[in-house]
């Protein structure tokens, strides 16, 4: 049983590995890309398109706490009635 299992997870795993993209993406027959965006007089490529911008994916702080402030008194944290 347990060999069937792990046969059967490596045949799972050459699937999945072979549907990745062998050539660069291009828009289907008779489409395009979406046009230009306001302001630019070029359109943007496939990869320009699926290259995330630092807004979609910002890059991580390692920045240590340097120096810490006391918390200002808040009057709307009140015990409950």
């Amino acid at each position: 049983m347990k060999r069937l299992a792990t046969g059967g997870a490596l045949t799972l795993a050459l699937i999945v590995g072979g549907c990745g993209a062998a050539k660069p993406l291009q828009p289907r027959a008779g489409a395009s890309l979406p046009p230009a965006p306001y302001g630019t007089a070029v359109k943007p490529t496939p990869q320009d398109l699926l290259t995330p911008t630092t807004q979609q994916r910002p890059q991580r702080s390692d920045e240590i706490l340097k120096s810490s402030d006391e918390r200002r008194v808040d009057e709307f944290d009140l015990p409950p009635r």
